[in-house]
């Protein structure tokens, strides 16, 4: 059988795809799986990575600012998604899949649609609580609809919509946080913090985590991963501000900080405690592996889709949720002492986490996606 998979834009969405992809693998070694992503985007480097192929089709987002450059920005967009319709159709065409899932990301909806044009059977997945402008659009195109959280089925104009959870990669679920720390040669002797706030970078975020390893550097009070996203050159301003706060040599003490986290899975198992946004795809692996976090969410995306995230994990019993204007890095690091003071609480958001996460999401796409292609 032949699998199509579309995504992309942030790890949030290929991730997901890359957790099904796995699945079908392990059940059917000899199946073929190609990937379309957004021509210069993240899932080009991301995609290879995990072992797939990926072609790419011309794609943009849409501004919602009404400025002038928004507007030409947009006018662009358009004439994009023409030429992505055409690109996506020659694909479909050449590789002759059986089916095709998306599970975000603008370049989805090109793609989809020309697939539903063509007969293929298909299927999107919406991680967030509140759907995006992709996939409303493409609810009614495509042949069925699986969502991430529970009630999010309210969303959707049809009756058929699937929770499944959103799925993670296997490499989350395999190692304890003994076997991680190990691996990573950290001693048991501190807890461990890893934050990180998206894959292409926070800035107002990333100013409070000056502040905030500032705090740890003096007081040495816990060991901490940041990665500052944004890349090499957002890594570099980072360690420009810190040097300017006299952090000069953080690893000493403890603090590693790295443009991106290329190994999550395993630095994510040996965390005590977790601060990050509230994507959809971080908040399951965070379910997954029973992890307690501080949840910010970002301001800055369509429906205030990530609050509704955060707001499910919180109600939970799992997170603590602070909007990003309070979040400055003395709220963040304050925080952070006060649960990791308290164990017992700790523990308990763990548990909640636990209890929220639907580990089996991978193999319940495969089986609804399978029953498609014989339907």
């Amino acid at each position: 059988m032949r699998f199509l998979f579309t995504c992309g834009g942030t790890a949030g969405h290929i991730y997901p795809a890359v957790a099904v992809a796995g699945r079908i693998r392990e059940l059917m070694p000899d199946a073929e799986i190609l990937f379309v992503g957004a021509e210069g985007k993240m899932e080009t480097e991301l995609v290879p990575r995990e072992g797939y192929e990926i072609r790419t089709v011309r794609i943009t987002n849409l501004q919602r600012k009404l400025s002038l450059k928004g507007i030409t920005h947009n006018i662009r967009t358009v004439k994009n998604l023409m030429v992505s319709m055409g690109e996506a159709r020659l694909i479909l065409a050449e590789f002759q899949p059986d089916v095709a899932l998306g599970t975000g990301g603008y370049v989805c909806f090109p793609v989809l649609a020309q697939a539903a044009k063509m007969g293929v059977p298909t299927a999107v997945h919406e991680s967030n609580v509140v759907p995006g402008l992709t996939t409303k659009r493409l609810a009614k195109r495509v042949d069925q609809v699986m969502v991430g959280f529970d009630g999010a089925e309210a969303h959707y104009k049809r009756e058929d919509v699937i929770c499944t959870g959103t799925p993670v990669r296997d490499a989350f679920l395999q190692l304890s946080k003994v076997e991680a720390r190990r691996e990573l040669g950290i001693p048991a002797d501190k807890p461990l913090v890893v934050s990180f706030w998206g894959s292409l970078g926070a800035a107002r975020m990333n100013l409070a985590m000056q502040a905030f390893i500032g705090r740890n550097y003096e007081t040495q009070r816990f060991r901490h991963i940041h990665a500052t996203g944004g890349g090499e050159k957002g890594l570099a301003k980072m360690q420009d501000a810190l040097a300017d706060r006299g952090v000069t040599d953080a690893i000493a003490r403890d603090i590693d900080v790295r443009a991106y986290i290329f190994d999550m899975p395993k630095v994510m198992a040996a965390a005590d405690l977790i601060l990050c946004r509230a994507g959809a795809s971080t908040l399951a692996e965070l379910t997954a592996m029973g992890k307690p976090a501080i949840l910010v969410p970002s301001p800055h995306v369509a429906n205030n889709h990530q609050e509704e995230n955060a707001r499910a994990l919180k109600m939970g019993g799992g997170a603590v949720m602070l909007r990003e204007a309070e979040a400055s890095g003395e709220v963040l690091y304050r925080t952070v002492t006060e649960l990791l003071d308290a164990p017992e609480r700790l523990d308990a958001m763990g548990q909640a986490m636990r209890r929220m996460g639907r580990p089996d999401a991978a193999e319940e796409i495969v089986r609804i996606v399978l029953g498609i292609v014989k339907a």
